[in-house]
């Protein structure tokens, strides 16, 4: 088992800024859901994937706590691994941080032991398997091979 964290790597839009000229707040949920895609996507679980085979996964509980501001043209990296989980629910964890300039232009890994940067935020969701009908779904009868790399790459 391992507790690595998965690295996506971006850069703020100006869109994604307020009046106040940071970063609006609910877009931290955004690039959860980013990180989260990418760390699925990455670990062979892509989301149009479980779609195809009957498998949808919503979320259940946000929850960002912030510490510093973005701004436009940060550059930021979005820190995902898996906190916990079981054969119905599924919870990840997430910090947002400012990386250098340098840093950013880096082909670097994307699995990192320990996030590096300023952290602006951090959170948690937490999620359900479930068949297209919204009934729950144990993972591990459903879809072995997800409930194995879960195993592999995640704490319950």
């Amino acid at each position: 088992m391992t507790e690595s964290w998965h690295q996506e790597k971006m850069r703020v839009q100006y869109k994604d800024t307020d009046q106040m000229g940071i970063v609006h707040h609910g877009n931290y949920v955004t690039w959860f859901e980013v990180g989260r895609t990418e760390w699925m996507r990455h670990y062979g679980m892509a989301y149009s994937k479980m779609e195809a085979s009957g498998l949808l996964l919503p979320v259940l509980d946000v929850n960002v706590t912030y510490k510093k501001p973005a701004r436009y043209d940060d550059c930021i990296a979005i820190f995902t691994k898996i906190a916990s989980y079981s054969p119905v629910r599924l919870e990840f964890e997430y910090e947002a941080r400012r990386i250098g300039e340098e840093e950013f232009k880096q082909d670097g890994e994307q699995e990192v032991v320990e996030p590096v940067g300023e952290l602006l935020a951090k959170g948690s969701t937490m999620h359900m398997w479930v068949n297209p009908e919204w009934k729950p779904a144990r993972i591990n009868r459903v879809a072995q091979e997800v409930y194995a790399i879960l195993q592999n790459q995640g704490k319950n």
